[in-house]
């Protein structure tokens, strides 16, 4: 008996383990068109963009960047952003911000 919840356990944990991780892509974008950065982002959902900073060029900044809120977390949706582009200094995206509820003070 011992020897079947051993195996059971086993081929539990084996399928666990086995399942893929979503793995999320990495582009350096600071010589890419607008058009381009924001097509990489609607093709995969989400991916982090990386770039250089206009007032310190040795500072790389990133930060993911998604297509819609369903990308994001529970209890975040996808807010405005942008990003320096090679044909742009604003180009659009969007990425996840946490949902902030202002609820009124009691009387």
């Amino acid at each position: 008996m011992k020897s079947f919840f051993l195996i059971v356990a086993a081929c539990a944990s084996s399928t666990l383990t086995a399942t893929p991780t979503l793995a999320i892509e990495r582009h350096q974008i600071d010589s890419l068109p607008c058009a381009s950065i924001q097509a990489i982002v609607t093709r995969e959902g989400a991916a982090i963009l990386r770039y250089r900073s206009k007032r310190d060029p040795s500072l790389p900044l990133y930060d993911r960047y998604v297509a819609n809120s369903a990308y994001c977390s529970f209890g975040e949706y996808a807010a405005p952003a942008i990003v320096p582009s090679a044909d742009q200094k604003s180009c659009r995206l969007r990425k996840c911000e946490r949902i902030e509820f202002d609820f009124p003070e009691p009387d």
